[in-house]
């Protein structure tokens, strides 16, 4: 049938080990070393979480019992807290192999049944940002996700014929930063959904830890701690940060990331000890001196700062938010006290923005 793709439709999204032809291989393979050497292949090497995990371990070793494929799950959350990770993490202990691609690659229903069609029993399909899917996609994904069906139609005008393809067991998981812009059909059909949390400190400090290990980098347990310090509760964030303090180290110092290495070379690049980067505390200066503290519309930030809405709503804010240092409102966004405090901005009464929250 024409609307099954071949083998060659495939984008490169539907399978992680084709590469890109418009990127240079070299680039490709240094970014995927790097990150396959640092993803954890356990739960006991899966940092975080920890609750989230008791809970998969018990699923996962039931399935394994019943010898049936998990249920569909759905990990919503901020980004960079390792959904993708935990993905792996599951496909490695269920012994399955595990198919990755984001709802924005599904443009077209050739894609998504390409996709389902070439999946085989116990397989996992990993949907990152599945709240992007466009309703043809998530339809067609409904009877596949509730009955292992694919529904079809083939031939033209009074010859269309209806069919119902069957489709090997499989398990889905879908990742997403906005849970609530799920369809409510497509999230009933989830059987587990969990939200994944920041990461503390402590938590933080043994990712680094675990990163630094892995890529031959010598840490101190204070220098983890530094950068734990600020790295937003995030592991991805934490992960980068390593590898930019150690070319500082390795530069400028002897190569082993001390507190006051770490320290310094964060101050270079501008990230502060709440881990605010020059975006962030743009934004919170601009309300703050524009605004009067707010409330002010998320549309006019991202004009004033020359941002984009959905890089402020998905990655400035939830920090943000988390460490309350912003408030949302039905009114707009409003800069809290201790904003002005961790700002050293003192020309205003705190008290009376106080009662402004109020």
């Amino acid at each position: 049938m024409s609307i099954i793709p071949d083998n060659n439709d495939f984008k490169t999204e539907h399978n992680i080990t084709r590469k890109n032809p418009v990127v240079k291989a070299e680039s490709l393979d240094s970014d995927k070393n790097f990150e396959n050497s640092i993803r954890p292949k356990s739960f006991e090497a899966y940092i975080g979480q920890s609750a989230l995990k008791e809970t998969l371990k018990i699923t996962i070793e039931a399935a394994k019992k019943r010898e049936q494929p998990l249920d569909h799950l759905l990990f919503y959350g901020p980004p960079g807290l390792g959904k993708t990770t935990l993905a792996g993490v599951i496909a490695e202990q269920m012994g399955v192999n595990i198919r990755i691609t984001s709802a924005p690659a599904l443009e077209r229903p050739r894609d998504i049944i390409g996709i389902l069609m070439s999946l085989k029993g116990g397989e996992i399909l990993f949907i990152d940002e599945i709240h992007r899917l466009n309703k043809v996609a998530e339809e067609i994904l409904y009877p596949a996700m509730e009955d292992f069906f694919l529904d079809m139609t083939t031939g033209k005008s009074q010859t269309v014929k209806t069919l119902r393809v069957p489709l090997p067991k499989f398990t889905l998981i879908g990742a997403t930063t906005k849970a609530g812009e799920l369809s409510g059909p497509l999230r009933d059909r989830f059987g587990i959904i969990h939200r994944l949390e920041f990461y503390t400190e402590d938590e933080l400090a043994k990712v680094i830890t675990r990163t630094a290990g892995i890529l031959n980098i010598e840490i101190t347990e204070e220098g983890a701690r530094a950068i734990a310090k600020r790295s937003r509760g995030t592991p991805r964030i934490a992960n980068r940060l390593v590898k930019r303090v150690s070319d500082f180290a390795l530069v400028k110092h002897d190569g082993k990331i001390t507190e006051k290495v770490a320290n310094d070379s964060l101050d270079i690049l501008k990230i502060d000890a709440f881990g605010l980067d020059t975006t962030d505390r743009s934004l919170l200066k601009l309300i703050i001196e524009k605004y009067d503290g707010g409330p002010v519309g998320v549309e006019t930030i991202a004009a004033a700062i020359g941002e984009d809405v959905r890089t402020i709503e998905d990655v400035c804010e939830p920090y943000l938010l988390q460490a309350g240092l912003l408030q949302r409102t039905p009114r707009g966004r409003k800069v809290s006290p201790a904003a002005y405090r961790h700002l050293g901005i003192t020309d205003r009464d705190i008290n009376d923005q106080k009662s402004l929250w109020n």
